[in-house]
């Protein structure tokens, strides 16, 4: 969005000033997710830059931390393990996030906001309280230290994103559609998978992402509930900065950056598509 032509002195100052603001706020949060990058390629197992890549020597850089990543038993179990407890977590938080937030857009749900609260507390509960009260929850269900119960536990923390971006995608949906697909002698089945399916798609996509995105990077749940078996990889960084220090966990997470990076902009494209078919941009 640009500046109109009939802004006044004060609003185009106001519009460049919130620009920089922004732009000096977001080069604080990038830049130190970004230094890490360059370290990651460090020939040397250090955590800071050498003399050599300050100088842009070729040999100062390698992608031996990268090598030993495939070359870890440890690293690769727990890549395993935190894609196969992402995925099923994902589908999981999918399909019970979607039923809800279909269920708070009907007009006949009482206490809405009193559900809506509960089922997206665990985005505003200190995660430290969430994870002891899943322990002891699923404890008693002898859950604990279990692939089920870590993929429940992690559905937990999606279902929240999933329910928000598919209620968003709800908001001005013509419940019409519905009732005119139930009249032609359509049954519920089928008016949701041919009518209200594709129309909150994105939203069930882009929740699913986010779902998969905070499973991936899950880490205090996982200190509680998993057991030796179940280690992810943030799991395993984790037991790496406190018992082996290496640049392993930088490439590691250099990964994890663009990973993230990746999703993201998976979820802004589809954002844009379906504020296109919407005509709202």
């Amino acid at each position: 969005m640009s500046l109109p032509i009939y802004a006044s002195p004060v609003d185009a100052l106001n519009y460049y000033a919130l620009r920089f603001f922004a732009a000096v706020v977001l080069f604080f949060l990038i830049i130190p997710i970004l230094v890490i990058m360059p370290l990651s390629f460090n020939a040397e197992p250090f955590f800071t830059f050498t003399e050599g890549m300050l100088k842009l020597d070729g040999d100062a850089y390698s992608l031996r931390w990268y090598r030993s990543i495939f070359e870890s038993e440890a690293w690769i179990t727990a890549i395993k393990n935190s894609f196969f407890i992402g995925f099923f977590a994902t589908i999981l938080a999918m399909t019970l996030g979607t039923m809800a937030a279909l269920g708070l857009s009907s007009r006949h749900m009482p206490f809405k906001p009193v559900i809506m609260g509960l089922l997206i507390s665990p985005m505003i509960v200190p995660l430290i309280i969430s994870a002891a009260s899943m322990y002891f929850f699923f404890s008693k269900m002898n859950l604990a230290q279990t692939y089920i119960g870590i993929i429940m536990a992690h559905a937990v923390l999606g279902i929240p994103f999933v329910i928000i971006t598919v209620t968003a995608t709800l908001i001005g949906f013509d419940e019409d559609l519905q009732k005119v697909s139930l009249s032609l002698g359509a049954t519920p089945t089928q008016t949701f998978f041919k009518i209200t399916m594709p129309l909150i798609r994105p939203g069930i996509i882009s929740g699913a992402l986010f779902a998969f995105a905070t499973s991936f990077d899950e880490v205090v749940v996982v200190l509680f509930i998993a057991g030796t078996d179940q280690k992810t990889i943030p799991r395993e960084m984790w037991s790496g900065m406190r018992e082996q220090l290496s640049p392993t966990i930088l490439a590691v997470a250099s990964l994890l950056v663009v990973i993230s990076t990746l999703l993201l902009l998976t979820i802004e494209l589809i954002r844009r598509r379906n504020a296109r078919i919407r005509g709202i941009d």
